[in-house]
């Protein structure tokens, strides 16, 4: 009889997208989160279902055959990456399986193209959000990411191999700074202290660095000091420090947000050049996180619309409008409808910045700003937040029974749900093509072709 918190060893037989493992224990079908395929692990029993009983891996006691590389020192620990201890190559082959079995389990019939690996698969990152906090309760101020499976810890990562050098070193810094000054970090259980967040982000083509401190308001930070902490070490980076800004941050939430944001040295903001675009990025600003794999999803885009010479273009969820941009050269028009406000800001400034008088933005709610379009599109272009398509709004989409619709996707679950509508609705998918985006980790971009049929 198995019982809840018991420990049970099994072998892990499967792993669906994104990180749903399955295992067998005594007859039990066994689901959990994380693993790798051919791994033997302990496991504490949870919940049980109808078909199935819920289990957390607790230690990994045997490695699975695909686990041929040493990976991050900090794997086993850090929730960031899944994927530091495979071959590249099988770590493509196993994401191309997951976004397959996911069509396939729908019957959906595609003409797939195959997984395009990632141009770099270490140091790719170009922002990244740290969290402070303490590695143990009540243990010295650490700066990192989340302990795996946990909200509290923190794990000091200063040998990250997504990021490049500059990111752990200006980490490093910032922790022993405020080590140094006895600072408290903000808890979320009592909603009391100061640090709270650091969010790097730096520009491929440009080397431009942009840093951003966040806290709470219950303590005040000396700019001066800290800013000057920084530029007297700024010649170890390999980039150039642009911006130094302090957000202060007050919600309950354990979200980066601001309530205020104050510039404390240089601008808001970096430049960064795709297919020779330029653009301003922000500190709330959603950008691809892989700039070199950003260029190669987008030629994909490209490749899929063909030719748009004289045509016009949604691009819904447009973000601070890369797709639009990229498009606009080779079409007649280009609208871009996005719901954060900073965003739309920044897709006009970079319009302007790249003299395109053909793309135009608009701010709300895409199920909203449908209803307000005039125009008649010939394309268009999709690229949601990992939610995929609220429905109403996808109903609305399809009403405007454009030639083709491009649909390009962070999470192959919801796009999937999403992909079915569009076939009730009278549309065919032609093409589909994985993109790596994001190697070692869970994630992986798709991009789908749909025609009217």
């Amino acid at each position: 009889m198995v019982r809840k918190n018991d420990l049970i060893e099994f072998n892990i037989d499967k792993v669906a997208f994104p990180d749903k493992g399955e295992g067998e224990y005594e007859g039990h079908k066994i689901k959990f989160k994380g693993g790798i395929e051919g791994q033997k692990v302990e496991a504490k029993v949870g919940r049980k279902r109808k078909d199935y009983i819920e289990a957390k891996i607790i230690n990994v006691l045997e490695k699975s055959p695909l686990e041929t590389e040493t990976g991050c020192p900090h794997f086993r620990a850090c929730g960031g990456c899944a994927h530091q201890t495979l071959a590249y190559e099988d770590e493509l082959k196993l994401k191309e399986k997951q976004v397959l079995d996911l069509f396939a389990k729908d019957g959906l019939d595609i003409n797939y193209l195959g997984i395009e690996r990632s141009p770099i698969v270490q140091g790719y990152r170009n922002k990244m959000e740290y969290t402070f906090g303490d590695e143990e309760k009540e243990g010295p101020l650490a700066l990192g990411l989340h302990s795996k499976g946990k909200f509290y810890e923190i794990v000091n990562v200063r040998h990250c191999n997504i990021v490049d050098a500059d990111f752990t070193n200006i980490l490093t810094i910032i922790l022993k700074y405020f080590q140094q000054l006895n600072m408290p970090h903000y808890k979320k259980k009592t909603h009391e202290g100061f640090l709270r967040h650091l969010v790097i982000r730096k520009a491929l083509s440009t080397g431009e660095i942009l840093i951003n401190i966040i806290t709470s308001s219950q303590r005040q930070l000396d700019s001066d000091d800290f800013v000057s902490n920084i530029m007297k070490k700024s010649g170890m980076f390999k980039g150039k420090i642009v911006g130094i800004l302090h957000t202060i941050n007050d919600s309950l939430s354990d979200v980066v947000k601001a309530d205020r944001l104050e510039i404390l040295y240089g601008r808001d903001y970096i430049v960064e050049e795709i297919l020779g675009l330029k653009f301003n990025i922000s500190p709330f600003s959603f950008f691809q996180t892989n700039t070199l794999g950003a260029e190669r999803l987008y030629s994909i885009v490209r490749e899929f619309a063909g030719d748009v010479d004289d045509k016009i273009i949604f691009d819904l969820y447009s973000g601070i409008g890369a797709i639009a941009q990229i498009m606009a050269p080779m079409a007649k028009k280009v609208i871009g409808i996005e719901i954060v406000e900073e965003a739309v800001s920044k897709a006009r400034e970079n319009a302007e910045l790249n003299n395109l008088n053909n793309v135009e933005f608009m701010c709300g709610d895409v199920l909203k700003m449908v209803d307000e379009l005039e125009d008649k599109p010939d394309l268009i272009i999709i690229d949601p937040p990992r939610e995929g398509i609220q429905p109403k709004a996808i109903r609305k989409i399809i009403d405007f029974n454009p030639e083709k619709f491009i649909y390009v996707s962070c999470n192959p679950v919801t796009l999937v749900r999403d992909l079915k509508v569009f076939v009730e609705r009278g549309y065919k998918i032609d093409k589909v093509q994985c993109m790596d985006q994001f190697p070692r980790t869970v994630h992986v971009e798709c991009v789908v072709l749909m025609s009217r049929k």
